[in-house]
């Protein structure tokens, strides 16, 4: 039988949601609901399980700021595990956003990705998009490997305000149609091929 379902806090706009179909079955160790209004007044649940400890929830929302929104909420771990029946070849688990970001976050943890290959793939084009960033506050570390390659169909640039260092403890192999080395003396006097140009762009001079 049906319940009439009003928030005990309305929205600061002075609206609230209301109905008079809401269902629910539960006990002192959890519940389901259908229809339920949450706290404040501005969101319906089409579908919400609960427990005893509010943290522990999922909502399917079907109106209000975030209709059509699925949470899943638990002060604990959360494991998703699949693919016991099927291939290596098969695609298990997929998350796809069609519009919008995907964000990962660990708060004050690692993230950690493990698998026999990883590949990142960026797509667009004009710079706006098909772009990778990593950003390290710290070290960014590439370590145990066997090779290194990097292909660059344009140009590529490796700087530091600090100190660089190139090694190699066997053969170092340089190669370019033209190679030029500069430093700081055309500061002052510039050179006749106007390597002060590129002392300048360099260093950051004007």
């Amino acid at each position: 039988m049906g319940r009439r379902n009003i928030p005990d806090r309305l929205p600061q706009d002075g609206t609230s949601k209301g109905n008079y179909t809401s269902i629910g079955l539960g006990n002192e160790k959890g519940s389901i609901s259908f229809g339920h209004i949450h706290e404040k007044g501005d969101v319906t649940s089409g579908v919400m399980l609960r427990t005893p400890d509010g943290k522990h929830f999922m909502s399917m929302d079907i109106d209000g700021q975030r209709k059509g929104w699925t949470t899943l909420a638990g002060p604990g771990n959360f494991t998703v595990e699949a693919g016991d029946d099927n291939k290596k070849t098969d695609c298990t688990i997929m998350v796809n956003s069609k519009n919008g970001d995907i964000s990962i976050i660990a708060r004050d943890g690692n993230i950690r990705l493990e698998g026999n290959n990883i590949e990142l793939v960026a797509r667009g084009e004009g710079g706006s998009a098909g772009n990778i960033i990593c950003t390290a506050t710290e070290n960014f570390v590439i370590k145990n490997t066997k090779k290194i390659l990097m292909d660059s169909s344009s140009f590529f640039r490796l700087s530091t305000t600090g100190t660089g260092e190139v090694v190699a403890n066997t053969c170092l192999s340089i190669y370019g149609s033209i190679i030029k080395g500069v430093t700081d003396a055309v500061a002052v006097k510039n050179s006749k091929n106007t390597n002060q140009k590129f002392q300048r762009k360099c260093t950051g001079g004007n």
